[in-house]
């Protein structure tokens, strides 16, 4: 992990948004696998102390991303999503609906130089709620445990 920038925004709609780009010392295809396959999801996805008991993937336009945040007192917290873009280690968005009436847009592009994966998220959210004023600490987080993650199994 050599650097990390964002900007937590009101975009040109009013709805907030949330940028973040994070440079993982780790090849794109390592970065974008672990994007992509649950097994890889499972592990990292859920900012810590929170653990993942079920996660889905399946990898094309349409397909589900579902994930289950579960809290350290037993509350779980689901996220059930659909892929809109598919563009192999290129770029990933998806929709996703939490807390019942939360939607956001998801948009996450890799881009490699060096052998270095410079990976950039953009979240668009319906409304202000307790969940968009975490998500920057909850990204920062995330995306810590992605590049332990990758570290892991370079």
């Amino acid at each position: 992990m050599a650097e990390k920038t964002s900007q937590v925004t009101v975009g040109a709609s009013g709805k907030p948004e949330l940028r973040m780009t994070r440079v993982f010392d780790a090849p794109k295809r390592l970065v974008f696998a672990a994007w992509t396959k649950a097994e890889h999801v499972s592990r990292w996805f859920t900012p810590a102390p929170l653990t993942t008991p079920s996660c889905e993937v399946d990898l094309r336009v349409g397909g589900a991303f579902r994930v289950v945040m579960r809290m350290p007192n037993g509350v779980d917290h689901p996220m059930d999503a659909r892929f809109t873009e598919v563009v192999p280690e290129e770029r990933l968005a998806f929709s996703a609906r939490v807390n019942g009436d939360l939607e956001i847009e998801t948009t996450v592009t890799f881009a490699e130089h060096d052998g270095k994966t410079t990976l950039a998220v953009h979240q668009t959210y319906s409304h202000e709620s307790d969940a968009t004023r975490g998500a920057y600490a909850g990204w920062t987080a995330t995306l810590d445990q992605l590049a332990a993650h990758v570290r892991a199994n370079q």
